[in-house]
């Protein structure tokens, strides 16, 4: 077997075309650290496991269908206790940030990290950070003990304050370095993920024995590899809430029109998945897929068509679709993020005046806006178990000295995923893969695309079955496909 390294990556190649991208190590910068026996060995939750010590050769691999004839292809170490771990007990000292904007899950992670440090390793030190990023150098901390975390799973937000922004690498590796923490638990999107691989890389620049891992938090699911992100299921779930009023408002009016705007900045996958199972929604509108109003085959043919044979009709639209239409604002939030006009508003607006010069078709339209509403619900059951299966994985690898690494399911298994294959792009909804043409066939709406002469052929078009990862492979339409 082959290995290459840089800071964020070890690739480990062996027969058959399998690829190991493995996450750095604290022995890789500091040699010859001593290790301890794991204490779960005596721990009686984890006595009636037959082999609750991941063996060092599993690895999950990135896609999970292949044809006979082709490599094994890249695989992840498998997340888990191990039989050694680098840190005794009693000299941890962890903290915990979060930063972005609110999640539901967020504080079932917190409460998991420090259950399973406390209850699994024995260690009684955490803090948290208040405020995101810079509450490492400008905020006040909180600590962290089992009691005080007990019952925080029941709320939504996160108790430790989150912010966007205010990434100074060498204020908040001082603060690492000053209050002696040597494992550091990041709650965070692709922005803070690569924040964390900027505070390893200092870290190990440093040579300090300081763990770094992450926990990828995106509501809208945009992060790549990771089956997917928390809070997700129970983002889709309160979006049905939210789709259910719609269609009772618009089917109790005359032509009434429901038009419900949810999170998806870049990527429609809640949207989507939303509309998948609400089964009430007629069109659904994601930033992947352009649309337009005017003219056969848009939006405002369909609105006329779908009114005429069934009195009325939701929309479904995420915060990101439609942007080129709208006049473009040149500004950025905190995290660098681009402003987005309200396009709900503005959908609604243009659909309002498009059937007011048509005199003979009043409508009736009501808009919902549930985003906040939606952000910050406490997680439900199955987003909760996820929250612990990350938080425990995270505590199982910074014990066992795996550092600059991301907590993330891949293919129904937890693993250890380096950093900047987690920061590399954005997870998007791939409108050539079979997912977005099963909703299409469920709410029969135009595609908006023009015709297929530039060359898909069903061969081209690699994605997994289950639409959960779509391949990276996947093409994406041509602009020339587009009806303008």
């Amino acid at each position: 077997m082959g290995s290459q390294s840089n800071d964020q990556m070890k690739v480990v190649t062996g027969e058959y075309g399998y690829v190991l991208q493995d996450v750095p190590h604290l022995t890789d910068y500091i040699p010859d650290l001593p290790t301890y026996p794991n204490p779960l060995r005596s721990n009686p939750a984890y006595s009636v496991v037959k082999q609750y010590f991941v063996d060092m050769d599993d690895s999950v691999p990135e896609k999970v269908v292949v044809h006979k004839d082709t490599p094994r292809g890249v695989h992840f170490r498998r997340a888990g206790p191990r039989q050694k771990v680098y840190f005794a007990s009693d000299e941890v000292h962890a903290c915990i940030v979060t930063c972005g904007g609110l999640c539901p899950g967020l504080n079932t992670v917190i409460r998991e990290i420090v259950h399973s440090l406390d209850y699994m390793y024995g260690v009684s030190k955490v803090l948290g950070i208040d405020g995101g990023y810079r509450g490492f150098y400008a905020k006040n901390t909180i600590t962290l003990t089992p009691k005080v975390v007990n019952d925080i799973h029941k709320r939504g937000g996160t108790i430790l304050g989150t912010s966007r922004g205010g990434h100074d690498t060498m204020k908040i590796v001082d603060s690492i370095q000053d209050r002696g923490i040597n494992q550091v638990y990041i709650i965070g999107g692709d922005g803070t993920q690569k924040g964390a691989a900027v505070i390893f890389e200092e870290i190990r620049k440093r040579g300090l024995k300081v763990a770094v891992a992450g926990i990828p938090k995106t509501i809208d699911n945009d992060i790549p590899v990771i089956d997917r992100s928390f809070g997700f299921d129970t983002a889709v779930e309160e979006a049905q809430r939210a789709i259910n009023a719609a269609h009772v408002e618009a089917e109790s009016a005359e032509n009434g029109i429901g038009v419900v705007k949810l999170m998806g900045r870049y990527s429609g996958f809640i949207a989507m998945y939303a509309t998948l199972a609400s089964r009430d929604v007629d069109c659904c509108l994601i930033p992947e897929s352009p649309f337009y109003l005017e003219g056969k085959g848009g939006l405002f043919e369909y609105i006329e068509k779908t009114l005429k044979e069934n009195g009325h009709m939701v929309i479904v639209i995420a915060e990101g679709a439609g942007q080129e239409l709208l006049a473009a604002k040149n500004e950025e939030d905190a995290s660098g993020n681009k402003l987005l006009q309200d396009v709900g508003l503005w959908i609604s607006q243009k659909i309002k005046e498009h059937f007011a010069k048509k005199n003979k078709i009043p409508i009736t339209l009501k808009y919902i806006d549930p985003t906040y509403m939606i952000r910050a619900i406490p997680s439900n059951a199955s987003d909760n178990v996820y929250c612990t299966l990350l938080a425990q994985s995270a505590v199982h690898g910074a014990m066992a000295g795996f550092t600059g690494f991301t907590s993330g399911l891949v293919n129904g298994r937890q693993t250890y995923i380096p950093f900047n294959r987690i920061t590399e792009k954005q997870h998007k909804v791939v409108i050539t893969d079979r997912m977005w043409a099963r909703l299409l066939s469920s709410t029969n709406q135009p595609s908006f695309l023009g015709s297929k002469d530039d060359g898909v052929e069903d061969n081209e078009v690699g994605s997994d079955d289950d639409g959960e990862n779509p391949g990276t492979d996947t093409l994406q339409p041509n602009e020339s496909r587009l009806k303008t």
